[in-house]
This record gives C-alpha cells, structure tokens and sequence, in this order.
C-alpha cells in the first residue's frame, strides 16, 4: 500500500514541474507505465522505455484499460541503444551507478529546449534548475540550456557572412 502511495506522489511531483510544458515526453526506464500514463492524460505524446517484456506488455494494457494508448507507446529497449533526441521533456528513475553515464548520453543526445527530470537519485554534476518533493519522492529538474555546451558566437557569425 505505502509503496502504491509513493507512486503517485512521485507521479504528482513530476506533472507538477512538468506543468508549463508540452510535447513529447520519454521516460526511460518506464517499469508499470504510471508516469507514461499520466503524462498522456495531460496531453502529453508520451513514450516508455523499459528493459522488462512482462512490464512493458503490462504497461501497454494499463495505457488501453486508462483510454491513452493512442497517445502512448512502449517499448522493449536497452536505454543506452536508443537516441532521445527528438523529445523534449524526459523523465528518468535512475539509480546511482547509471547517473554519471547517463549525464553524458543525454548531454549528446537532447536539443537544448529539453527538460529532464530525474526521479529518487539527481545527476553527479548538472546543477538543478528547479526541485519538488521530499524524501524518496523527491524530483530534479534540468534545463538543457543549462548542461548543454553552448554553441560558440563565432559560428554565428561566420554563417552570417
């Protein structure tokens, strides 16, 4: 029963700084689907990565039973094999070991109009923009503006020419 409650705060923290957005959202590392299902009901075109084939094809039912499985999709995937360049909000439940490498991935892989929101464990080295929750429910919220390089002017102004 706690573990069901802690689900939904978590949900309800990541809606709750995803709130001014829209787009596409990713969460990798999907698991039951919750955050994937959320996100659709709140207009959302959300996507899930999970590694798990029984959780996947149990995420795809919840979507059809909860009526957004038009606007979601899961996937059997290995997260390090997949691009998320194309979404613009990305949601993760990481754990420790997998932050540093997924920092880098995601670094290379999003468009600096990016969020991510990391779930239960923050980055190593990005600098939040925002956070909500506490405890275990705590979520971070990354501006890709903020860990993305920054292109340099000099570029700019030799296309100009």
């Amino acid at each position: 029963m706690s573990e069901l409650n802690h689900g939904t705060t978590q949900v309800e923290n990541v809606l709750k700084v995803l709130q001014q957005r829209t787009g596409t959202l990713v969460d990798i590392g999907s698991g039951d689907g919750r955050i994937v299902i959320a996100a659709a009901k709140q207009g959302f075109r959300a996507v899930g990565f999970e590694l798990n084939p029984w959780l996947v094809w149990y995420s795809r039912y919840r979507a059809w039973r909860e009526g957004v499985h038009h606007e979601t999709s899961f996937y059997i995937s290995d997260l390090w094999k997949v691009s998320f360049s194309q979404y613009t909000n990305v949601v993760i439940f990481g754990v420790p070991q997998m932050m540093a490498q997924l920092e880098e991935k995601l670094q290379g892989d999003l468009q600096s109009t990016a969020k991510v929101v990391a779930c239960r464990f923050p980055f190593p080295t990005w600098v939040p923009d925002a956070t909500a929750g506490e405890g275990i429910d705590t979520v971070w919220v990354y501006d890709a503006k903020s860990f993305k390089p920054q292109q340099g002017t000099e570029q700019a102004m030799t296309t100009e020419n």
